[in-house]
């Protein structure tokens, strides 16, 4: 049997009927866009979340785009971020006319390096926006003294950390807004591309109801200001909310598969995650690290067994970033990383079989390099 790095067939099979039952509500609801299925799991989500906000769009990067743009970030600020990220993070600012200004990240927990962010403001600096990696929060309160000493907003990245705590605060509750992922490989993840942004400010949810709804506020055709077609569409919200009902399932389950990893291969030589301290891991991806890397990822193909990385390329290397002349080597620990890191198998259905099948297949692999 094919064991891939994420699969959502077995997930599917169990919630089935409340899937279809999702679809079958919104079809004979009468409202196919902005109804009342997007509405309740907006209230719901913010619920969670314990924030005054949150406005659903159509998926993750411009989440990022249009928190970057409701907290007034534009052509010619900087916002500093991290090069060790998924590229639709860089890629939303450079959408809005910023200049990304990249920090490293620490060795033992890839988060960013906050240690390094001071250095990085200059006067151009509008946003720092930490990416909550693969499952663990950044530590934000040197983040948030930093914004309320310059006057910077703090935008988090919450692609992939839904219900991951810091210090008991969940993501998406430690800055001035938070962008959320639903694509379907995340935590909570929809059965297409579906995103969100949280705020707990009033005056940047109206922002965000303008910006997603093409500029307009109250009256179709009349644009208040320039935005988007980035709604959230009724039928991934309405699945949305009852998988919200289930997150602390996933996560549970989740955190089952990195312990029986943990076990498993604690004896290998293999590097495995570190949770920092006060984090709540959720283990949106579970990241490993090997100096025989890509050699490992060949051979387990033998064994059916078909991994990834995340990430090979640091954002700042890409030939679509060049015009940001970041030289090699500037960011070491991220381009060392680079070299090293994959991922295993990680989703919540994940069967105990499965993964021993993976655990066997892993150490052989090692044992024989």
């Amino acid at each position: 049997m094919t064991i891939r790095v994420w699969d959502y067939l077995a997930e599917y099979e169990a919630e089935r009927e409340d899937v279809l039952d999702a679809v079958e509500t919104v079809f004979r609801s009468g409202q196919l866009v902005l109804g009342e299925s997007v509405r309740r799991f907006e209230e719901e989500f913010a619920g969670r979340h314990g924030t005054a906000h949150c406005v659903g769009v159509d998926n993750g990067t411009n989440a990022v785009k249009l928190g970057l743009q409701a907290l007034g970030v534009g052509p010619g600020d900087e916002v500093i971020t991290v090069s060790n990220t998924a590229a639709p993070t860089v890629v939303a600012i450079d959408a809005v006319g910023a200049t990304p200004v990249f920090v490293d990240v620490r060795e033992d927990d890839f988060l960013m390096d906050t240690d390094q962010v001071e250095a990085a403001i200059t006067e151009r600096t509008r946003c720092l926006l930490p990416v909550h990696l693969y499952g663990q929060c950044v530590d934000m309160a040197p983040l948030r003294a930093l914004a309320d000493e310059y006057d910077l907003r703090l935008l988090e990245d919450c692609a992939q950390a839904h219900g991951a705590r810091h210090h008991g605060a969940l993501a998406g509750t430690m800055g001035d807004a938070a962008a959320f992922s639903f694509y379907p490989t995340k935590v909570l993840g929809a059965y297409g591309d579906g995103g969100a942004i949280t705020t707990p400010h009033d005056d940047v949810e109206r922002n965000l109801r303008r910006l997603r709804y093409y500029g307009m506020e109250e009256r179709y055709y009349v644009v208040e200001t320039p935005g988007h077609n980035s709604r959230l569409d009724e039928v991934h919200a309405e699945i949305l909310r009852r998988k919200l009902r289930r997150l602390d399932d996933y996560v549970a389950a989740r955190r089952e598969v990195a312990r029986r990893y943990a076990e498993g291969l604690a004896d290998t030589g293999l590097e495995l995650p570190r949770v920092a301290e006060g984090n709540e891991h959720v283990y949106y991806v579970y990241v490993v690290r090997h100096p025989r890397r890509d050699e490992i990822i060949e051979r387990l193909k033998g064994y059916d067994i078909h991994l990834n990385i995340s990430y090979p390329w640091p954002v700042h290397t890409m030939s679509g970033f060049a015009h940001l002349g970041v030289p090699a080597g500037s960011l070491p620990v991220t381009e060392d990383l680079a070299g090293r890191i994959f991922s295993l198998p990680m989703y919540a259905s994940l069967t105990p079989d499965l993964q021993d099948k993976v655990i066997s297949a892993v150490r052989e692999v090692l044992r024989t390099l």
